[in-house]
């Protein structure tokens, strides 16, 4: 009797088909889910950073960096040009006002006072000879006055006698009519004679003015000459150091030529270069800050220069109380300018992240720490240290600073220790 065997219900071919089919499903399934963003990534904690967020106070600004500067620079020019002869000092050298730097020489210059001198003393000689002139003139119109009056008084007396003698018939009436007109003709002579005192008097004083006027200015232009020819000798403006002192000995220096230059150092300032972006809003008065040998120091801008080169602006900055002990001309010092007041804010410290996410998601690290995922933020303005965070999170939540490279398209991390 034949026994009927049962049929298997899988057979091997239905087995690796169903397997196939599973692995198919599945690899369709981790596509999708890679494509649509679901992906995790694990990641170990050491190789990332952690923060938490925040609540603190806030002040927007950005670094820069400042050179050290003298608090006044003093240029050097050469007011003539000449041939260097001699130099007193080397650069470098400390000096006090009025010290002399170097010597130039310019035999057309020495040459023009010179002339100047000589024309002087011949004005000089010229004026007295006329006021010698001028004083015999007048000597000579006192005497003849001086002859006019006496003759004035003696037709007076004659004629006074004669009078009287007529009015008595002693002489007779032709005697009496020539004394009354010869005492006439010398009260005319009387008055023109003052007249012409009068006239000499005003014409001395004129010409006199004029001498002296002229002999004033020739005396300015001599002084001036003499001056232009004492600037060949340079001297410090001011107290200072001497610094950039470009002169050798033979060395020809044309007028307005840059010699050198006087650095005072009573003080010093900061010289900084700001990125354009900035230039509306950076305006005298707002301070800036920066560490040196373990104090802070506060900066504040007392100059804005507008002009933009290579896109950046200069501003001069000035401490606003004590200057660091060992701070040096040219030392580079990086600073923080403050673009706005303190206030409070949520924060979380700067990190690579911003360059992935452009501030508009960050990785959230869940509560139990096992895990983070990606939330949307908003952050608004920044310092050297913190983003200010206007939405998404909040005080206490943690998230994650560091880096994002390759995690643009993971969507949850797995931290593992």
């Amino acid at each position: 009797m034949d026994i009927p065997l049962e049929k298997k219900r899988f057979t091997t071919s239905k087995i690796l088909m169903i397997v196939g089919a599973i692995t198919i499903v599945a690899l369709i399934l981790f596509v999708i889910l890679s494509t649509t963003g679901n992906a995790k990534l694990n990641v170990q904690k050491e190789r990332i950073s952690i923060a938490t967020a925040t609540q603190g106070v806030f002040q927007e600004n950005i670094p820069v960096n400042g050179v050290v500067m003298p608090i006044t620079t003093i240029y050097l020019d050469a007011l003539e040009g000449g041939r260097v002869e001699e130099k007193f000092v080397e650069d470098g050298a400390i000096m006090k006002k009025g010290e002399p730097i170097l010597r130039l020489s310019n035999t057309d210059l020495e040459l023009s006072l010179v002339n100047q001198e000589t024309q002087v003393y011949n004005l000089l000689t010229q004026m007295q000879i006329s006021q010698n002139a001028a004083r015999q003139n007048t000597i000579n119109k006192l005497n003849q006055y001086t002859d006019v009056e006496n003759s004035l008084i003696e037709a007076k007396r004659l004629y006074e006698l004669n009078k009287k003698l007529f009015d008595k018939d002693a002489i007779a009436r032709q005697d009496l009519i020539k004394s009354e007109n010869d005492y006439n003709y010398q009260k005319e002579r009387m008055q023109l004679a003052k007249q012409i005192l009068e006239q000499d008097s005003l014409a001395v004083k004129q010409e006199k003015n004029q001498v002296s006027s002229s002999y004033q200015r020739t005396q300015n232009a001599l002084e001036l000459m003499r001056r232009k020819v004492a600037d060949l000798v340079v001297k410090a403006p001011v107290d200072g150091q001497l610094t950039s002192l470009d002169a050798e000995i033979g060395q020809s220096k044309n007028k307005g030529e840059r010699l050198g230059q006087i650095d005072v150092l009573s003080g010093y300032k900061v010289r900084v270069d700001i990125d354009e972006h900035y230039i509306s809003r950076i305006y005298t008065g707002q301070t800036g800050s920066f560490d040196f040998d373990g104090k802070n120091y506060t900066l504040v801008i007392k100059k804005v220069y507008t002009q933009v080169t290579n896109g950046r602006f200069q501003v001069d900055m000035e401490f606003e109380s004590e200057v660091p002990d060992g701070i040096r001309r040219g030392q580079t010092l990086q600073i923080r300018v403050a673009l706005s007041q303190e206030k409070q804010a949520l924060l979380i410290p700067k990190g690579g992240f911003f360059q992935e996410t452009g501030g508009n998601w960050i990785f959230k690290v869940s509560e139990d720490g096992a895990s983070a995922y990606k939330a949307d933020i908003s952050l608004g303005s920044q310092n050297t240290e913190y983003y200010e965070v206007s939405s998404g999170l909040e005080p206490g939540d943690r998230v994650i600073t560091s880096s994002y490279d390759n995690y643009e398209e993971v969507q949850e991390l797995v931290l593992q220790d």
